[in-house]
């Protein structure tokens, strides 16, 4: 159990601390159900008990003092209350994620921002400590088959056979529902108590300062329209520009530094990951297959002759064209048109080596690379010119990959269709391609649902969406994935 005098303080909406006793052991995520005819009752009624059940059981099981919040949910929000501040603020302290599984669940925006929103906290979480953070406990509230899991779910390393075989079968849905099944929906919910408590207690989840929920993106990006099952092969490329420490300029510290650039850690020492990884886990968590490359060892790859096969990331590290050799890559790479490809720098203003050459540095790469330090929207041009901290890196990381994506869109090869008569339009193949019916042989399809990204709001109360950094001109015609 944790100590009250070690347990983590929440951020409050002000900025300002509030007492530890308000930070809820989980967040209980869900799909709101539609009623069902005018007048009818509320579906949703035995999601709260579901809830109340396990606020029960984790009293039970911990020391929490009488008044404290065991878990939260949406229903929690008063009329009148600011309904995304709440949302934030318990995502920013909760110690557990329970997202309820069910079809509904994977086809709403709504619970892919909370899952991101969490994701991303559980990310730096893991960075700081170097170690993975697994604090997601799922729950199956109506069973869904493991091909119709978006990527962030499917890589879960969770056992539900443990609560029962009825529960694996039925879902906490079937087991409610129907009195028979009452000793078994018992032992799921117990079980699923413990399994909170015990992932709460060991990976001892830090608060974080809340996020504007209404600009978290969703975690089960790529889904056509939300509906159906995640594509099979949504892949980006992150690639690191940056030296060793067995190559660094004289005066460079070898402390951010390994044996290959992709064990740069601009971030030391607040970080204990390299950032590669780091973003690695951000791309992922949006529902992305990667690939890791450094720039050094991608010599054939900066073709721009060739269609691109992938959206890419790559990370530039201003002391990296320090390297004459390196330099005339990334000058010769900035002359050839690949806007497919977006530059993100990490930069730590308290690296004192950078801090001090900080004006030097960014004249030099700037000097490089001039395309791609002002060229895309706001946000790419943001996050070419420094990302300061892992907390900003997660927040502008999804702007810049969905900038990268459509513009793969736009530039990936197309090809007609087999069979296809003439005046029908060519469909886009490859691994961000939308493709239906039988495709060719050559090359092998992959989808990229090109829906909508808004669905059926998760809360009686719609958010609107928009990005913190909107399109430039040249980007007003791209549609937002």
């Amino acid at each position: 159990m944790f100590p009250r005098s070690t347990r983590c303080e929440q951020w409050s909406r002000d900025g300002g601390r509030v007492p530890s006793t308000a930070q809820p052991y989980f967040f209980l995520s869900y799909a709101h159900t539609p009623r069902y005819g005018a007048g009818g009752p509320d579906p949703d009624m035995w999601v709260e008990r579901l809830f109340r059940d396990l606020c029960g059981h984790v009293m039970a099981l911990t020391d929490l003092p009488a008044g404290s919040p065991a878990g939260f949910m949406d229903r929690e929000i008063r009329s009148g209350e600011g309904w995304s501040e709440r949302l934030g603020a318990a995502l920013a302290s909760c110690l557990v994620f329970v997202p309820l599984f069910s079809p509904r669940y994977f086809a709403s925006e709504m619970c892919g921002k909370e899952w991101y929103a969490f994701a991303q906290r559980a990310i730096h979480h893991g960075a700081l400590n170097n170690e993975p953070t697994e604090a997601i406990v799922p729950a199956l509230w109506v069973p869904v088959p493991p091909s119709q899991l978006p990527g962030p779910a499917e890589r879960l390393q969770f056992n539900h056979n443990t609560f029962g075989d009825r529960y694996v079968t039925d879902g906490l849905y079937g087991l409610i529902k129907l009195r028979s099944y009452a000793e078994q929906y018992e032992r799921a919910v117990y079980e699923l108590a413990k399994r909170i408590v015990r992932v709460a207690e060991s990976v001892r989840l830090q608060s974080s300062r809340p996020v504007d929920y209404r600009m978290v993106p969703s975690a089960f990006g790529g889904r056509a329209a939300g509906r159906g099952p995640a594509p099979a092969s949504r892949t980006l490329q992150i690639t690191v520009a940056a030296g060793t420490r067995h190559d660094l300029p004289d005066g460079r510290s070898s402390e951010y530094y390994g044996d290959s650039a992709l064990e740069w850690n601009p971030y030391h020492p607040d970080s204990r990951r390299p950032v590669a990884h780091v973003a690695e886990d951000l791309v992922r968590s949006l529902n992305y297959q990667t690939v890791m490359a450094s720039f050094d060892d991608e010599a054939g790859h900066f073709d721009s002759k060739q269609p691109p096969i992938r959206p890419e990331i790559l990370l530039v590290d201003r002391w990296a064209v320090a390297d004459e050799r390196r330099r005339q890559r990334l000058a010769a790479f900035d002359q050839d048109p690949r806007p497919w490809v977006s530059v993100v720098v990490p930069w730590n203003r308290l690296d004192h080596q950078s801090h001090a050459k900080e004006t030097e540095l960014i004249h030099r790469l700037e000097e490089t690379m001039p395309v791609k330090m002002s060229q895309g929207r706001a946000a790419c041009r943001v996050a070419a010119n420094g990302v300061h901290n892992m907390e900003a890196l997660g927040q502008i990381l999804p702007q810049v990959v969905e900038a990268a994506a459509q513009q793969f869109l736009r530039h990936a090869q197309v090809y007609p269709p087999a069979g296809s008569r003439h005046g029908e339009r060519p469909r886009l193949i490859g691994p961000m391609g939308m493709t239906g019916g039988t495709p060719p042989p050559l090359p092998p399809p992959a989808p990229f649902p090109t829906g909508s990204r808004f669905d059926k709001p998760h809360h009686e109360h719609a958010l609107p969406e928009y990005d913190e950094f909107g399109p430039d001109a040249e980007d007003t015609d791209e549609h937002r994935s």
